[in-house]
């Protein structure tokens, strides 16, 4: 009778301990990804995050990572950088090399204002990450992002939103969280959300202006209702949240204005995308004339072949940058002629200038808290992210190692993983369970035998006819 309690107690203790382990290898945690949220504001500047009280942006800072100087991508404009930030890739090498461009194999122009924006064959030089986490098994969404809502190499995100520049922010977010918090099999598990402003504002007030205060100021309450939003759906502390930007923004001025109208007759080229980076493809057969007439125009214009365009700024290979670049120097504009309407800022100049950076921001069970690293590239993200998600990231030009130290010390995201029949990649906790398990499947059996024996010597007067009358009830006791 002693026996049968104290085995019956064992396997009761067994069974407490194995009620423990489920929430930590449940078949739904085996099948989740880890999560991740971009996000990004167009032209917010490096330093708008201390020009104004911006409580949500520092709660950001103490909660996780701050990347003091991130150096994106040469041109610094939107649709170039937003396609980096995704593929870990330079300009040159994805192919949307500006807002505005000329294809002289497909004899296409492009330009993010008309419906070639839409068409696939201007961005299938690279594989976004949207589309690369769905051919691993999971599920994207995008609310906005630059090309999200573009078919590349055959695939939409998961869920998105049509691009629509009138639709506000908070339901961009609306869609976002319900996207990510949707039933686990419906779920998604990378999103990148956008928002205009404040690179709206910036150009139309010049980022030096008083009134970018305001605009500043409103970013921050929106990245507060984004972030009330996920914790109301208890996304919070699931989620990995990065903010960042594609660029920043310099102040231009009314006498700083450089016309190629008094230095070569237009008849002569042909103008691509707008300044303060211009591309100029010369007529057949005067390529040497009108770089001739342009090297040494105007002391505040660099003038490169493409050759020669520095090395350093990874933008000579590929066809659809022109044969002669024009570059403004800091806050100075190239127009054809005065005509041209005059913003007060504007950007797309060195990447090296510290007015062209942008904020980097990033919180959740990835990374490190209250964390500040002096530099990164703008293309060491994608390999960061791949880590995070937990899937391999396809060849890019951006290097995990150099922000290796954003994340824990502590692995927290997904162990080695194995592929499923169903090709979800799915953390190889198996293992670790099995090992546990038997562990300590051999502690009880061992205690087992030793209470075993330990009541077994403790019966002397017991005959032979107790110890069969005992034994039925061991194996009722063990059927229960």
């Amino acid at each position: 009778m002693m026996l049968g309690l104290l085995l019956r107690g064992g396997l009761g203790l067994l069974v407490l301990l194995w009620s423990f382990i489920p929430p930590l290898v449940s078949l739904r945690d085996l099948a989740e990804r880890p999560k991740l949220l971009l996000v990004s504001f167009d032209g917010f500047r490096w330093d708008y995050v201390n020009r104004v009280p911006t409580p949500n942006f520092h709660i950001l800072m103490e909660e996780g990572v701050t990347v003091e100087q991130v150096e994106n991508v040469y041109i610094t404009k939107t649709l170039p950088n937003h396609y980096s930030l995704v593929t870990g890739l330079y300009a040159e090498t994805h192919g949307i090399v500006a807002n505005d461009m000329f294809d002289p194999v497909l004899n296409r122009s492009f330009s993010m204002d008309t419906d070639s924006l839409y068409e696939s064959q201007w961005w299938e030089q690279a594989v976004p990450l949207w589309v690369t986490i769905q051919n691993s098994g999971g599920r994207s969404a995008a609310a906005m992002w630059p090309g999200s809502d573009v078919k590349i190499h055959g695939m939409f995100p998961t869920r998105y939103l049509p691009y629509n520049a009138s639709v506000g922010f908070e339901t961009r977010v609306e869609h976002i969280v319900k996207w990510f918090s949707a039933p686990e099999q419906e779920a998604v598990d990378f999103g990148v959300l956008y928002w205009e402003e404040p690179d709206d504002s910036g150009h139309d007030f010049g980022p030096e202006s008083s009134l970018m205060d305001a605009v500043i100021a409103d970013v921050d309450e929106k990245l507060g209702f984004l972030r009330n939003e996920l914790k109301k759906a208890g996304l919070y502390e699931r989620v990995n949240l990065v903010v960042t930007s594609d660029h920043g923004m310099t102040q231009l001025f009314a006498d700083k204005i450089i016309e190629l109208d008094q230095y070569v007759s237009r008849d002569l080229y042909t103008w691509v995308d707008k300044s303060p980076v211009v591309g100029i493809l010369p007529k057949e057969g005067k390529l040497d004339e009108v770089y001739e007439k342009l090297a040494d125009a105007n002391p505040y214009m660099a003038v490169h072949l493409k050759d020669a365009i520095p090395e350093r700024l990874h933008y000579r290979h590929n066809v659809r940058i022109m044969p002669i670049l024009l570059e403004a120097r800091e806050g100075w504009t190239i127009v054809q002629n005065r005509s041209t309407p005059h913003m007060l800022g504007n950007h797309g100049y060195d990447n090296t200038l510290r007015s062209m950076q942008p904020i980097f921001l990033a919180r959740g069970p990835a990374f490190r808290q209250n964390y500040v690293k002096p530099a990164m590239r703008s293309v060491d993200l994608y390999p960061l992210m791949c880590h995070i998600l937990a899937i391999p990231p396809l060849p890019n030009n951006g290097s995990f190692s150099n922000v290796r130290d954003l994340l824990h010390p502590e692995p927290t995201v997904s162990p080695p993983s194995i592929p499923t029949p169903a090709g979800l990649v799915r953390p190889s906790y198996f293992p670790v369970v099995v090992g546990s398990f038997l562990g300590l499947m051999l502690v009880v059996g061992f205690l087992m035998v030793f209470v075993q024996q330990v009541t077994l010597k403790q019966l002397p007067s017991l005959k032979h006819a107790s110890r069969e009358m005992s034994q039925p009830l061991l194996q009722e006791d063990l059927h229960l």
